[in-house]
Parts: structure tokens; C-alpha cells; sequence
């Protein structure tokens, strides 16, 4: 949980910012959308060895840029105390753009006519954001909220790839341990009670953010 708390949070932060940085139609912010999405379009298998080949200690190119800034021999996924960091940096390159594009979307998507109003009365521009845009945008960030939750509990092949689980077991997570107890122990049993504790957990999550999405989309309904 500790893993999709972190990647959710900071992806969620970091995908609106963007997609308000973005939310003009230019073609410069077209063509800056578009190459934002190639992260996305790079398998989490593919992209995390290209992360274990960068954070290599002895080669990579992340560890030299750390070393620059005196942080020699730096030990990325290798270390009990950074392992979370870099998988956590991996999964937020890799997924912030479906945020990103989602959130985008959405804003762009809003009526135009509360923004005007408020342009003219000279409201200022936080107070726009925090008392017209966010709460027409909730919608959205529910949306993409659930989908990034229920990929991040159930996310097996970053931390796989980058780390086994370990190092030990700092991020043997229930699919991680499910996958080792099927196929390095070949106790199917604990593999398949692992799994369906997940599922329950997914299931429930998923039931919780449906029903706050409907009546969400009811309320907003109600006052139009």
C-alpha cells in the first residue's frame, strides 16, 4: 500500500500541474502532449531494465549525475533504504503521462462561461483554481485516481524487474510473493490466497471510488 500511496500521490501532483501548464490549445503544447505520452507507450517490463541499465553503479547515467551532486556510489535499487525511491521514480515516469492526458482532457473540456466571469470580475487566479476548476475537475481525478490505484496495488512488473522483491524483502508485495511462492516454492496454495486477498482489496477500492464517482456526477446533475 505504501508503494501505490507514493506513486499515486505524486503522479496525481505532478499530472495536473502538467496538464494545466498544457491546458492552451498551441501547437506547441500539442506537440509537448504528444512526447510526453512516449514514456507511456514503452512497456513497464522494457522501461524498467532501460532504469536498471541508467542506475547501474557502475555505468549508468543517473548514477553519474548523482555522483556530480557527491552522492558516490550510489546504490539505487541494490539498497534496503533507496529501493522504494527508484521503483517509485520509475513507475511515476512511466504512468504520470496517462494522468497527464487524462487530466488534459478534462480541462479542456470545461464550460468556458464560469472562467469567463470570473476573468471579468477579476477574481484572482488561485481562487479560480481551488473554487472553479478543481471541483469541475473532481470528476477526472476520481477517474484517473481509481485506474492508477488498481494498476499500482496490483504493479508486479516494475518491482520485479528492477528489484526481485528485495533487496530481502523491502518490496515483496502480495503479487511479487504470490509469483515467487508459485514459481520458486511451488506452494500454489499461499499463491492463490495471496491473489485473492489482492482481488478483495482491488474489489472493494474499486466499489468505493465507483459510488463516490456516481454521486459525485448526481450532485453535479442536481445543481445544473
Amino acid at each position: 500500500m505504501t508503494y501505490a500511496f507514493l506513486t499515486v500521490g505524486l503522479e496525481l501532483l505532478l499530472g495536473l500541474g502538467i496538464a494545466l501548464l498544457l491546458q492552451k490549445r498551441t501547437r506547441f503544447n500539442n506537440f509537448v502532449s504528444i512526447m510526453l505520452l512516449m514514456p507511456l507507450m514503452t512497456a513497464p517490463a522494457l522501461a524498467s531494465l532501460m532504469w536498471k541499465l541508467m542506475t547501474n553503479p557502475g555505468f549508468g547515467i543517473l548514477s553519474y549525475f548523482a555522483s556530480l551532486i557527491g552522492l558516490e556510489d550510489f546504490r539505487w535499487a541494490s539498497d534496503p533504504s533507496t529501493a522504494m525511491l527508484t521503483v517509485v521514480l520509475v513507475d511515476i515516469w512511466v504512468y504520470t503521462p496517462f494522468i497527464m492526458i487524462l487530466l488534459l482532457a478534462g480541462l479542456r473540456s470545461l464550460p468556458q462561461q464560469p472562467f469567463e466571469a470570473a476573468a471579468l470580475d477579476g477574481v484572482p487566479r488561485l481562487f479560480v483554481f481551488w473554487r472553479i476548476t478543481l471541483p469541475m475537475l473532481t470528476p477526472f481525478l476520481l477517474t484517473a485516481t481509481l485506474f492508477r490505484v488498481i494498476e499500482s496495488i496490483q504493479q508486479f512488473d516494475i518491482i520485479y524487474a528492477m528489484t526481485q522483491g528485495g533487496p530481502g524483502d523491502k518490496l515483496t508485495v502480495f503479487q511479487v510473493e504470490a509469483y515467487l511462492n508459485f514459481f520458486q516454492s511451488t506452494n500454489v496454495g499461499r499463491s492463490a490466497a495471496l491473489l485473492m486477498i489482492l482481488w478483495a482489496i482491488t474489489y472493494i477500492l474499486s466499489n468505493i471510488f465507483i459510488k463516490n464517482w456516481l454521486r459525485l456526477r448526481e450532485r453535479q446533475r442536481g445543481e445544473a
